[in-house]
C-alpha cells in the first residue's frame, strides 16, 4: 500500500482551516466523537467529488461504510451530508449506493480500482430546506452534472435559464465577448449552441448575482422540473411495454419515454417488494380506486429488482419518518426476507438538528469560479475546505484565473480526524432561507453596505456565505419574516425581485410563475375585490382567454409545422405557397388584435396608468375595428378545403411527406390532428359572433358599447352566413380524413357525396355471442369494426351494410339481450345491442333518417373496402397510418404535486401502455374512435359542430377527490377533451382528459366543497373538482363541458335551462 503524502497529513482538516478542533457534521449528535476506526489492514479508496476533483481516503477495511462517508463529510465540513451518498459500480456493473451498515470489504472487492461517487441522494421537494450555502452548492454542482448527461431534460427556454445562472456563478456578471466564448468553449447542455443567443439573453438580466444566489435561483427553477432528481429504472409491465420506474419524494413514479403517466403516493402504498424479476406495489384497499391490488412490473434482473426496492425504502424512510428506523431483531433459527433498513438520520431530523446547533462558519471554494466576493478564496481549486493561508496565492487584480488542465483529475489523500459539533455561541444560525438575508451578527451590526463597483474585483476578505454584502446596492425590506408566501408557497425576496429592485422579465420562463401552484382562500378574495365583477368583463376576458389559444392554434401552422415542410424538397410549392399565403396575414392580424384586447382589459382591471373608470371599461370599439380589418382577410376562407386535399394528395404521392406530417403530428405541440387547425380560423369567426351576442344580450340599449357590438355582430354574421354552407362541407371532409386514419382495410372513404353521421360501439350477436365492434355509420354504408392488434392500433373493418334497402326494427325480447335491435340489408341481417337505451335510441333515430336520405338521395357507391371481409377474416398486415394525433402521447390525465397517487392510472379503462414492443412508435391510441371504443359511447356529427362551436379556454383550479389544495392551470377545452397547461404561455400541453363518457354536476354537500363556482367532474371512480373565478366563466364552462359529455339535444335543453347553483 502506497505510503501517505506527510505534507497532507500534517494538514489535516481542522489544522489546515486553523478552526477548532471540533467540527460539526450531520451524521453526528453534538458532543459525540465519531466511531472508532476498527483495528486492521488499511486501504486506500477513491472519491471523485461532484466538482470532478478526486480525493483518497485511508479506511480500515474491516470499517462499515458509514465510517468512509463520515471522512469524506467531515473532509469538506459538510453539516447537512444525510442528501447525500456514494455510488459506485459493483461486479455486476450495476451503480448501486454505499450501505452504511455493511464493512466495506463487503461492498468493494477491489477498493483500489474502484472509484466511488459523491453524489445527491436524496432530492427535497423545495431547496428552501437545504439550510447550508455549501449544501446548495453542491446541489447546483449535480444539477450541472444532471443536464450536462442529458439526465435532466426540459424544454429550451428552462435549460437556458439554467445555463445563465450556472455561468453567472462561474464567470460573473454578464460581458458579451466574454460570455459567448465561454460558451462556445464549455458544454453545459447537449446541443447547446442553438440556444447561446437565449443563454446569453437571460445572462445579461443577472448582474449583480453573487454565486450564492445563482445557486439559488438554478434550484429554483431544477425543483420544477418533472425529471429534478429522477434517476430511471428500465421495466415492463405485464404486457411487455417498455417502461422505467423512479422514486421520488412522493412515492413512485412510472415514465414511458420521457412522460410521467403514473404515480403512487407512499400514502396509497401498503407494501413494496420484489420476487426475483418482478417489482410488486402493493396499494392500500380503496373503494373509490379503479386500480388492481397489486401492480406488477418486470425488470432485467433480480438485482435490479433489489437496488430499485431499497432506494424506495430509503427514499420513504427518510421522507416519511419523523426518526430512523429502529433494527428488527434478528430471528433464532431461520430468516425471511432482506435485512437491508434505512440508516441514517430523517429529513425532519437533519433540519431539526441543524437549526438547533451552533456552527462557525467554515469557508469553501468554488471550483471554475472567477467571481471575486472574498480574498481568501482560490479560483478553479477543489471543493474542499480553504487552504491555509501560508499556502494562499493573493488573486491578480485582473480577475482571470489561470486554467489548470490536466489529463486526470486531481487528487488529495486523507485520513480519519476527529469530529465533532462545535459550539460557538459568537457565531449564530440565522435563517438561509434565501442568501439575500444571509447575514452574522457581528457584520449585521459594524459592516456598512458597499456599493456595487466597489464590491466588484474587491480584495477584501469576505466568506461567500455572505454574498449580499456588497453586491445588492439596497437591503431587503424590514420585516420579520424570511420570506413571504405567494399562491400559498414560500416565496422567496430573492424569486420576487431583481438586484436592482425591478420585477422580473415575463420571458424568463413559466416555470418561475404562479401557473402551477397553489392560491391561498385570502389572496382569492383580495383578487376577487381588485378586478371587476360586471358581467361584461368576464365576456371581454373570454374573448382575451381564447385569442390567446388561437393564436398558438395558428402559430402550430405557421412556424411548427411551415419549419418541417419549408425546408422539405418533396413537399409541393403549391402546398407550401397557399399554407404560407393563407395563415402568415392571419397571423400577424390576430397578433396585433391580442395585443389591443390584452391593453384594453389592463385599463378595465385598472392595472394601467391610463385608465379612466367608465369610458374604458367596453370592449365593442375594439372588436368593430378589428372585424371590420378582417374582413378582407375572410375573403378565400372558403377555399381551406383546398388545404385539407392537397395536403392529402402530396401525402399520398410521397412516402416522405407522409412521413413528415405524421412525425410532425407526433410532436407534443400538435396536440389536436393537423388538419382541425385548418380549420381554426373559420370557427374562429363563430367564436366572435356567439360572444358578440351575448355581450349585446347583456348590454341594455343605453349602453355606450351597445352600438359598437351590435354593428360589429352584423358583420360578422354577414361573414359566417357566407361560410357556412363550405363551413359545414369542411367540417365533414376533415373528419372523413381523420377517420380514413383510423380504419385498416377502406380505400375509398373520402369520395365526393358521402356525409359522416355517426360513430361510437356496440356489440354484435355472433355465435360466440356478443362481440364488442365499432359501427361507422355514413350517408349511404355502415362499417362494423374491431381494434386490430397492430402497432398502430387501427380499426380493422369486418364488413359493411348499404344502407338502399336497409330496414331496422327493436329486437330485445326477439334475442334476450337488452337495447338489441336488427339491422335488415340485402341479404344480410345484423343484430346488435347498444350499452344504453339513450345509445340505442340516438343509434335508430339516426339510421331511420339516413335509410330515407339514401332512398331519395344518389349517394356515392356503398363499396369502401379494398376486399370482402367478414369476422372471421384474418388480420392483414401491418397497414402504417399517415397520420397519428399527437394528443396520444399525453398523460391522459394531469400529474398532481400535492397528490401525486390519487387517480394516478390512465383515463381509458384499458391501459395506456398498450405499445408494441417491435415498433414503440406512437399509435393512435387516444383519438375519438378508440375513447369511444372504450367507453361504450358514441358521437355524431352534430355533437362534433357543437364542440367546435364551444371551444374554451382560460385559469381554473384544479382539485382530486383525496387531495387538499387547489391546483392553478391553464384549461384550454376543443376536441371533446379538457387539456392543461401550466400557463397560457406553454406550447404544448402537459397532459389531457377526454370527456365522452364523464358527467358534469355541483358538489354536494357530504364532498365539503365550500368554495363559490365549483362543478365536479366524475366517470366511475375518477373524480375532479374545478373551481372558477365568476359565476359567469362557471355557467360557461359548464355549457361547454355538457356539450361534450351529453348528447347534443339534451345539450341544448340542459343550457336552456336556469343557471346551476353554486
Amino acid at each position: 500500500m502506497a505510503e501517505p503524502d506527510p505534507e497532507n497529513l500534517s494538514s489535516g482538516a481542522g489544522q489546515r482551516l486553523g478552526a477548532p478542533e471540533t467540527l460539526g457534521i450531520s451524521t453526528l449528535d453534538p458532543g459525540h466523537k465519531p466511531p472508532a476506526m476498527p483495528p486492521g489492514r488499511h486501504v486506500t479508496v477513491t472519491v471523485r467529488m461532484l466538482d470532478d476533483t478526486e480525493e483518497v481516503f485511508d479506511v480500515s477495511q474491516k470499517a462499515s461504510g458509514k465510517v468512509l462517508f463520515d471522512l469524506v463529510c467531515s473532509h469538506m465540513n459538510l453539516i447537512e451530508g444525510d442528501y447525500f451518498g456514494l455510488e459506485f459500480q459493483n461486479h455486476k456493473s450495476m451503480m448501486v449506493w454505499l450501505d452504511h451498515i455493511k464493512p466495506i470489504i463487503k461492498q468493494l472487492r477491489r477498493p483500489k480500482n474502484t472509484t466511488l461517487r459523491f453524489s445527491v441522494k436524496f432530492f427535497p421537494p423545495d431547496h428552501a430546506q437545504l439550510l447550508e450555502e455549501l449544501t446548495r452548492y453542491l446541489f447546483a454542482l449535480q444539477i450541472k452534472q444532471d443536464l450536462s448527461s442529458g439526465r435532466m431534460t426540459c424544454n429550451d427556454t428552462s435549460a437556458a435559464l439554467m445555463v445563465s445562472h450556472i455561468i453567472q456563478s462561474e464567470i460573473g456578471d454578464f460581458d458579451e465577448s466574454h460570455c459567448r466564448s465561454h460558451l462556445l468553449n464549455n458544454n453545459y447542455i447537449p446541443d447547446q449552441m442553438p440556444l447561446i443567443d437565449k443563454i446569453m439573453e437571460f445572462h445579461s438580466k443577472h448582474i449583480g448575482q453573487s454565486p450564492a444566489e445563482s445557486d439559488f435561483q438554478l434550484l429554483e427553477v431544477a425543483r420544477k422540473l418533472d425529471f429534478y432528481g429522477i434517476r430511471l429504472h428500465p421495466a415492463k409491465d405485464r404486457e411487455g411495454s417498455k417502461l422505467n420506474l423512479a422514486v421520488a419524494h412522493t412515492g413512485v413514479l412510472v415514465f414511458q419515454t420521457h412522460t410521467r403517466i403514473n404515480a403512487f403516493n407512499w400514502s396509497k402504498i401498503r407494501k413494496l417488494s420484489f420476487k426475483r424479476k418482478r417489482f410488486l406495489i402493493k396499494l392500500r384497499p380503496d373503494l373509490n380506486s379503479s386500480y388492481q391490488d397489486t401492480l406488477e412490473f418486470l425488470m432485467a434482473s433480480r438485482d435490479c429488482c433489489k437496488v430499485f426496492w431499497k432506494i424506495c425504502v430509503e427514499y420513504h424512510a427518510f421522507f416519511r419518518l419523523f426518526e430512523e428506523p429502529k433494527p428488527k431483531p434478528k430471528p433464532m433459527l431461520f430468516t425471511r426476507g432482506s435485512s437491508f433498513r434505512f440508516s441514517g438520520r430523517t429529513q425532519k431530523q437533519v433540519i431539526d438538528y441543524v437549526r438547533e446547533s451552533e456552527f462557525k462558519k467554515i469557508p469553501f471554494e468554488r471550483k471554475h469560479s472567477r467571481v471575486r466576493y472574498s480574498s481568501r478564496v482560490q479560483h478553479n481549486s477543489r471543493l474542499s475546505p480553504l487552504p491555509s493561508p501560508r499556502h494562499h496565492e493573493v488573486p491578480s487584480e485582473s480577475g482571470v484565473p489561470e486554467d489548470l488542465s490536466s489529463s486526470s483529475p486531481p487528487r488529495r489523500h486523507w485520513k480519519e480526524s476527529v469530529l465533532v459539533s462545535a459550539e460557538d455561541p459568537a457565531a449564530s444560525r440565522t435563517s438561509k432561507m434565501s442568501p439575500n438575508h444571509q447575514r452574522n451578527g457581528h457584520e449585521d451590526r459594524k459592516e456598512s453596505v458597499s456599493k456595487p463597483e466597489e464590491s466588484r474585483g474587491s480584495t477584501r476578505q469576505m466568506s461567500p456565505e455572505h454574498p449580499s454584502q456588497g453586491v445588492a446596492p439596497h437591503s431587503p425590506p424590514p420585516s420579520g419574516h424570511p420570506h413571504g408566501m405567494v399562491n400559498g408557497q414560500k416565496s422567496l425576496e430573492l424569486c420576487s425581485h431583481s438586484l436592482d429592485g425591478r420585477q422580473p422579465s415575463p420571458l424568463t420562463s413559466p416555470l418561475l410563475n404562479d401557473a402551477c401552484s397553489i392560491r391561498t382562500d385570502d389572496e382569492d378574495e383580495v383578487r376577487r375585490k381588485r378586478f371587476p365583477t360586471d358581467r361584461a368583463y368576464f365576456i371581454a376576458k373570454e374573448l382575451l382567454t381564447t385569442e390567446r389559444t388561437y393564436l398558438k392554434d395558428l402559430e402550430v401552422v405557421t412556424v411548427s409545422f411551415q419549419s418541417v415542410v419549408g425546408k422539405d424538397e418533396e413537399t409541393p410549392d403549391s402546398l407550401k405557397n397557399t399554407i404560407l399565403s393563407t395563415f402568415e396575414p392571419l397571423h400577424k392580424f390576430h397578433t396585433g388584435f391580442l395585443r389591443e384586447v390584452e391593453q384594453r382589459l389592463a385599463i378595465w382591471e385598472g392595472r394601467s396608468n391610463a385608465h379612466i373608470k367608465g369610458d374604458c371599461q367596453r370592449i365593442g370599439d375594439v372588436m368593430l375595428k378589428n372585424l371590420q380589418a378582417l374582413k378582407p382577410l375572410t375573403t378565400n376562407m372558403h377555399k381551406h378545403s383546398d388545404i385539407l386535399l392537397e395536403l392529402e394528395k402530396a401525402c399520398k404521392a410521397s412516402r416522405r411527406v407522409e412521413n413528415l406530417c405524421r412525425d410532425f403530428e407526433l410532436q407534443k405541440v400538435c396536440y389536436i390532428p393537423l388538419n382541425v387547425f385548418v380549420l381554426r380560423p373559420l370557427h374562429r369567426l363563430i367564436h366572435y359572433k356567439q360572444i358578440l351576442e351575448r355581450l349585446c344580450k347583456h348590454y341594455p340599449a343605453t349602453h355606450e358599447d351597445f352600438r359598437d357590438c351590435r354593428a360589429a355582430l352584423a358583420d360578422v354574421s354577414e361573414v359566417v352566413d357566407q361560410l357556412q354552407g363550405s363551413l359545414i362541407k369542411m367540417e365533414n371532409l376533415q373528419t372523413l380524413l381523420e377517420l380514413q386514419k383510423d380504419l385498416l382495410g377502406v380505400d375509398n372513404l373520402v369520395v365526393s357525396g358521402r356525409e359522416f353521421i355517426r360513430l361510437g360501439c356496440l356489440s354484435k350477436l355472433s355465435g360466440k355471442g356478443l362481440q364488442q365492434r365499432m359501427f361507422f355509420l355514413f350517408n349511404d354504408v355502415i362499417l362494423y369494426t374491431s381494434r386490430g392488434m397492430t402497432p398502430t392500433n387501427q380499426f380493422k373493418v369486418h364488413g359493411q351494410l348499404p344502407l338502399r334497402g336497409m330496414t331496422i326494427r327493436e329486437s330485445e325480447e326477439e334475442w334476450g339481450v337488452p337495447h338489441a335491435f336488427t339491422l335488415v340489408g340485402q341479404g344480410q341481417s345484423v343484430v346488435v345491442a347498444a350499452s344504453s337505451l339513450t345509445e340505442m335510441e340516438k343509434w335508430m333515430q339516426d339510421i331511420k333518417m339516413a335509410i330515407e336520405t339514401a332512398k331519395t338521395s344518389n349517394g356515392p357507391t356503398s363499396d369502401v373496402l379494398t376486399c370482402t371481409l367478414t369476422d372471421n377474416t384474418p388480420l392483414s398486415p401491418h397497414q402504417p397510418s399517415r397520420s397519428l394525433s399527437s394528443s396520444n402521447h399525453l398523460p391522459t390525465f394531469p400529474e398532481c404535486p400535492e397528490d401525486s397517487s390519487a387517480e394516478a392510472e390512465s383515463e381509458d379503462d384499458t391501459s395506456a401502455l398498450n405499445t408494441s414492443l417491435e415498433k414503440p412508435a406512437a399509435h393512435r391510441g387516444n383519438t375519438m374512435v378508440h375513447v369511444c371504443w372504450h367507453r361504450s359511447t358514441s358521437v355524431s356529427m352534430v355533437d362534433f359542430s357543437v364542440a367546435v362551436e364551444n371551444q374554451l379556454s382560460g385559469n381554473l383550479l384544479r382539485k382530486f377527490k383525496n387531495s387538499n389544495g387547489w391546483q392553478k392551470l391553464w384549461v384550454v377545452f376543443t376536441n371533446f377533451s379538457l387539456f392543461f397547461y401550466k400557463s397560457h404561455q406553454d406550447d404544448y400541453p402537459l397532459a389531457s382528459l377526454p370527456l365522452l363518457g364523464y358527467s358534469v354536476t355541483v358538489p354536494a354537500e357530504n364532498e365539503n366543497i365550500h368554495k363559490d363556482y365549483v362543478f365536479k367532474l366524475h366517470f366511475k371512480s375518477h373524480v375532479y373538482y374545478f373551481r372558477s373565478e365568476s359565476e359567469y366563466t362557471f355557467e360557461r364552462w359548464m355549457e361547454v363541458i355538457r356539450s361534450a359529455t351529453v348528447s347534443s339535444s339534451q345539450a341544448r335543453l340542459l343550457n336552456s335551462k336556469d343557471p346551476h347553483p353554486h
